[in-house]
Formats: structure tokens, C-alpha cells, sequence
């Protein structure tokens, strides 16, 4: 039984290595409040562009797990991870990036003004916009890089500079980070390569780390979503050997957790492991993506049981299946922390993606590349216009 069980564990690290990396990867959890007001009632979206091959490379097949934000008038992306020669059901090796992009968004189309590369690959860590630039914290598997906390900023030229502005007891990915007065929250994910429900907090002036109160009840919780709403860090969902649809209210003044709403519309709960969420505003944030727990769930304990031809054909159908059949979620979802409820506000009109880079910028959101089924990435960009409804009405 304990064999069965470590194999289990194994096997879900794989599925995980295959998608998307973590939801939080791209939290815009700071605590520079949106000053939005009313609600999103819906999100008008249209194609805007492709992005560029990196460097060195003919073509880009997309990636997953990049670091994301606003800076200086710019949508910044750049790193992430794909397959570039053979899937995961072939053994193909995964391949993460260091270049970085700088866009401008003209007329719904995001046109490149930049790109450039870093001194090493990223991918898989987490993007926190603010006024001061954007934070990315951990995501790297480079020598002595994975537990680095960077702060990446663009001038008015959309030239890029990239500073280490602290450092992690460990190397960090998967998992969540929020920002607040200088204080800087990590937990979940990944630490040292070994999936945890741990939380610390880094403070950026002193340098020093302090050991939180961890996440309840799952011992381990990697690509969760998460946001930094009024005095609170919020975190939905995530899994390991199967998809979590939990989710919990951390007080920073209390260092305390409370279990809040499943996520769920109506009767329905929803995995969001491998999803993506940007800050409303102080008491709101928006998802999207995430996989079926249905199927990540019996794909994990089907790839524990099957052996040798019978696991190599459940691969090659598993990871060759039509995005349609993987059944991720394409619900546009929006948390209230104040009524501490999930709505729907439509669905996105392309493949739902994980480990996209999703960006909040004024009226418009965007939805980068990305993963649309296990190991396989899009290159696609999308705009979208949220149309709001007034407080009130």
C-alpha cells in the first residue's frame, strides 16, 4: 500500500511537469488597492496576435508559467516552459526560456515594443505587479536562481531592468506569493522541489524570514490561485495526487486560516489547479482556467495502475486527446470575499488555458499563451474589454 501510494505521488508530479505550472504564478497580489468600482458583468474578447518565437528559436509553440505584469504603461511577459521537440507521452524534455517581452496594446492587438532576454531561464514562479515594477519570485532552475526574488521593470522606452531584491530560504514554484507593506507572503508549491502547504514571510527591508501558519488540512497544495484581498491572502483549490476545489481566508494581522466557500456555481464545484486570477479590486478577484478534477483525478490513479503497454497506450490517448475532451474549465470566474461567493460571468470564446499569463490592465484584461491540453501550448494572445456594472444597479 505505501508503494501504491508514493507511485501515486510520483505519477501526479509527472501529470503536474506536463501542464501547466501554478496558478499563483501569476498573482497580482500586492496591496496597491484598484481603485475599479461596480462589477464585471462580462468580458467582450477578440485575438490579439502571436507571440514571437524566442530567441534562437524558428517558431514559438507557446508556453506555460511565465512571469507576467504591467510595468510603466507596458504588458510584460516572458520565460515559461514548453515541450519543444517530443510531448510528455513520448518522454520529450520540457525546456523553459529566459527572453522577455514588452507589449503595447493598439487597437485590441498586442504589438512587441521589446524583447530581450535575462542572464537565466524562468518559469513556474510568481508575478506580482505594483507601482514599483513587477516581483517574481522564485520560478527558476538555474544554479543558484530558483530562490531568488526579482524585481523586473520597464522604462519609458520599454527597456528592461531586472534586480534581485531578496532571497528565499529555498527554491520556491507552484505556488503563491502576496505582497503587503514591504512583507512579502510565499507558501505552497513547491519548496526545494518538494510540494508543501508551508507559508513564510519575507521581509524586503530586513531580509529576514519568519515561519507562518500553514495551509489546513492538505499537507501538500501546489498551483493554487491566490490573491491579496484588504487584509487577507485568499487561496482556492490547487491539488497533488488529486484536485482540490477548497478554499481558505489567511489574516495576516492574526497569522490565522479559516475555511471559506468551495469553489463552486450553483451545485457544480470547480478544480481551478493550473488556473490564473487577477485582482478586481480590494474585495474582488476573477479566474480563469483550471483543470477537470474528474479527469486529472482518474488520470493520476489510472497512471498508478496501468502498466507497460496498457500505461503506454493511456498516454499516447491521454496526452493526444482533443482539448475539448480534457474538459478544463472555460467559466470566467469571480470571487467576493465580502459575500464570500463565486458567480459566473460567461465563458472565454478560445481553448481554456492553464498557466497562462493573465494581465490586468485598466478596462482590459489579457489572456497569454498558455497550456490547452497536457503538454501542449498555445502562442495565441487574447484581449478583453470588461464591461462593468455599477454598484448598485
Amino acid at each position: 500500500m505505501k508503494m501504491k501510494r508514493l507511485t501515486a505521488m510520483v505519477l501526479a508530479g509527472i501529470l503536474m511537469v506536463s501542464m501547466a505550472g501554478c496558478a499563483g504564478q501569476n498573482d497580482t497580489a500586492a496591496d496597491n488597492t484598484d481603485t475599479r468600482d461596480g462589477s464585471v458583468s462580462k468580458i467582450l474578447w477578440e485575438f490579439a496576435g502571436d507571440l514571437a518565437p524566442q530567441e534562437g528559436m524558428e517558431t514559438n509553440k507557446g508556453t506555460a508559467g511565465m512571469l507576467s505584469g504591467v510595468s510603466n504603461g507596458y504588458i510584460v511577459v516572458g520565460g515559461g516552459a514548453n515541450f519543444p521537440e517530443d510531448g510528455p507521452a513520448l518522454g520529450g524534455t520540457k525546456k523553459s526560456y529566459p527572453d522577455i517581452y514588452v507589449l503595447k496594446q493598439e487597437d485590441g492587438q498586442l504589438v512587441e515594443v521589446n524583447h530581450t532576454t535575462m542572464d537565466h531561464e524562468i518559469a513556474y514562479g510568481v508575478s506580482i505587479t505594483t507601482d514599483d515594477g513587477i516581483y517574481y519570485v522564485g520560478g527558476s532552475t538555474a544554479e543558484g536562481k530558483g530562490n531568488q526574488v526579482l524585481l523586473v521593470k520597464a522604462d519609458d522606452a520599454g527597456e528592461i531592468t531586472v534586480d534581485t531584491v531578496g532571497e528565499l530560504p529555498f527554491t520556491f514554484s507552484d505556488g503563491f506569493a502576496a505582497l503587503k507593506d514591504d512583507m512579502l507572503y510565499v507558501g505552497a508549491g513547491k519548496m526545494d522541489g518538494e510540494a508543501t502547504n508551508r507559508v513564510i514571510a519575507l521581509d524586503l527591508k530586513t531580509k529576514k524570514t519568519t515561519d507562518l501558519a500553514a495551509i489546513p488540512n492538505e499537507a501538500t497544495r501546489t498551483q493554487c490561485v491566490s490573491q491579496l484581498l484588504g487584509d487577507s491572502i485568499y487561496v482556492f483549490s490547487g491539488g497533488d495526487q488529486v484536485a482540490y476545489t477548497d478554499g481558505y481566508r489567511y489574516s495576516i494581522e492574526e497569522n490565522k486560516w479559516e475555511q471559506i466557500s468551495d469553489v463552486q456555481i450553483e451545485n457544480e464545484k470547480i478544480s481551478l489547479l493550473g488556473a490564473n486570477s487577477v485582482k478586481l479590486n480590494d474585495h474582488s478577484m476573477l479566474v480563469v482556467g483550471g483543470f477537470n478534477k474528474e479527469v486529472y483525478d482518474n488520470a493520476v490513479a489510472q497512471m498508478a495502475e496501468l502498466k507497460d503497454e496498457a500505461l503506454n497506450q493511456f498516454k499516447l490517448n491521454y496526452f493526444g486527446a482533443d482539448p475539448s475532451e480534457l474538459q478544463w474549465n472555460r467559466k470566467v470566474l469571480v470571487y467576493d470575499a465580502d459575500a464570500d461567493i463565486w458567480t459566473s460571468i460567461g465563458e472565454v470564446p478560445f481553448d481554456a488555458p492553464c498557466g497562462e499569463a493573465l494581465v490586468l490592465d485598466g478596462d482590459r484584461i489579457y489572456s497569454i499563451n498558455g497550456e490547452i491540453k497536457p503538454g501542449t501550448r498555445t502562442k495565441h494572445m487574447y484581449s478583453g474589454i470588461l464591461q462593468m456594472t455599477e454598484e448598485g444597479n
